[in-house]
């Protein structure tokens, strides 16, 4: 019998699926097989959950605490920028600059650049105190300065890695390791996305390349691969191969998409694998994506004024156009979205990496787009529900590092302290906390690890950090680590 031309492609798969299933496949599919019985009977009906309800990132997954914040943009400085010469100023290491290190500084660390008896360096760069909060500030960030009255500077951020994947990863995922679930993935995994037709979890890269730690930085880990960063260009499709063919319509992506979608459901039936149904989620934002990012993704739709103050260019790739392209996402329900802009990785080995004239020019790319976008976000009345936050991995060595004998100035990793600021969303604004020694080399007062600043955002959304797990590997695993300790810093909530 020929099938009939009327019918379209979904009920023709069907058809042939039904044509060629033998009753062993029909049993074990209708979970009616002498396993699924035997199985129903020893541990009642619930044992045999339908698996059909299909990943949705859209749809929240743990239940919410109050909340101050409903979203996050997150604004990573991929390279660690050097504190000293940004935040933390230090007019003692000014005043010995280029002389011998101190021994007391040097026993018992790891340095991973520095040889022998390094000098110490003092920052080039003239420090004042802006805004009403007084913050120590240096001149490479003056429209930054104009904004720092809502934000809270913790001078005294510390990590327990000094190279840049295990930092990255440690600060993104929770873990210095590959295989963890990223912090945005997290979010969303708990809170879901108030847009049906965007992706949750967002991220733009600036700089010329991804961050260090690679695309594991935006992982799903072992959480439901819905869950994943969804990375968006500002050059060229939005999203790469989210686009159709050329030839193929609308149309004949629907009911494509409806076929294949038929396959997986009834794949998910047989097999009962959550990823099945994440595939079948996926296939779908997909679809809708295609008609809602290249709309979000487009600046040129911003006013001239607007798209001036941040300093963006339609078309181009840019830090600017990425921080503009966070505020229209998060007004439009995206949850979290991370910017990555590499470059920072300050060694002084020449012109390119050093803090005299590279510094300026990384600080001159990021420094009006931060300000336009916090100015933007309260003038919208989105500061309030939006946390931004501003950092790197770690932070830089009081001294000069002279790799193979440079005369360029330039900083080695530091893992010990580093300044990292946070604005919105509950956080309390022209607040401090923290502070290193006179020589910016330890910290003295207020340290806040990692996994701290990850639970105060974690409490801020309204998740509580300290019940907030997926089970794996035979561990609750957590995004601030399995181990106790962990606090929400109070000092940084309004």
């Amino acid at each position: 019998m020929g099938l009939d031309a009327n019918l379209d492609l979904n009920q023709i798969f069907r058809m042939r699926l039904a044509r060629a299933e033998t009753r062993r496949q029909f049993l074990r599919r209708s979970q009616t097989g002498l396993g699924a019985i035997a199985l129903a009977s020893l541990m009642g009906r619930g044992a045999l959950a339908d698996p059909s309800a299909a990943a949705d990132s859209a749809a929240p997954t743990i239940p919410r605490r109050p909340a101050r914040a409903k979203s996050v943009i997150y604004l990573h400085m991929s390279g660690g920028p050097p504190q000293q010469d940004l935040f933390d100023y230090k007019p003692l290491l000014n005043k010995h600059h280029m002389e011998p290190c101190p021994e007391e500084l040097l026993k018992g660390q790891r340095f991973a650049f520095i040889k022998g008896r390094p000098k110490m360096l003092g920052s080039p760069h003239k420090f004042a105190r802006r805004g009403q909060s007084g913050q120590w500030m240096s001149d490479l960030l003056p429209h930054t300065a104009g904004v720092i009255d809502e934000a809270a500077v913790v001078r005294s951020m510390f990590t327990s890695e000094f190279n840049h994947a295990p930092a990255e990863l440690f600060m993104f995922t929770g873990s210095p390791r590959n295989g963890g679930a990223a912090m945005g993935s997290w979010i969303t995994y708990g809170l879901g996305s108030e847009n049906q037709d965007l992706p949750g979890f967002v991220v733009m890269i600036s700089g010329g390349t991804d961050p260090t730690g690679g695309k594991a930085l935006w992982s799903t880990g072992f959480l439901p691969s819905v869950f994943q960063g969804v990375q968006c260009r500002t050059v060229g499709d939005p999203v790469l191969y989210v686009g159709d063919p050329k030839g193929m319509t609308r149309e004949d992506r629907r009911r494509t998409l409806d076929a294949i979608n038929s396959l997986n459901e009834m794949e998910a039936r047989e097999h009962g694998d959550p990823e099945t149904l994440t595939r079948i989620a996926q296939y779908e934002l997909a679809f809708r994506m295609q008609a809602s990012v290249p709309d979000v993704m487009d600046v040129s739709r911003e006013p001239e004024a607007i798209r001036e103050e941040y300093g963006a260019t339609p078309g181009a790739a840019s830090f600017a156009n990425n921080c503009l392209l966070a505020r229209r996402l998060v007004e439009r329900g995206v949850r979290y979205v991370q910017l990555f802009d590499w470059g920072w990785d300050c060694h002084g080995t020449g012109a390119g990496d050093d803090i005299v004239n590279q510094l300026p020019k990384k600080c001159k790319d990021v420094d009006k787009p931060i300000a336009a976008l916090v100015r933007d976000l309260k003038r919208r009345g989105m500061l309030d529900e939006t946390i931004v936050v501003w950092g790197g991995e770690f932070g830089r060595t009081s001294m000069n590092e002279a790799r193979g004998g440079s005369t360029f100035l330039g900083r080695d990793h530091h893992p010990h302290c580093f300044t990292l600021w946070a604005a919105g969303g509950g956080i309390k604004p022209g607040a401090t906390v923290g502070a290193t020694d006179e020589l910016g080399s330890s910290i003295v007062e207020d340290p806040m690890p990692v996994h701290d600043l990850q639970a105060t955002i974690l409490h801020l959304l309204g998740l509580d950090p300290f019940t907030f797990r997926y089970p794996y590997q035979g561990l609750q695993q957590r995004l601030i680590g399995v181990e106790d300790g962990v606090r929400v810093r109070k000092e940084l909530l309004a």
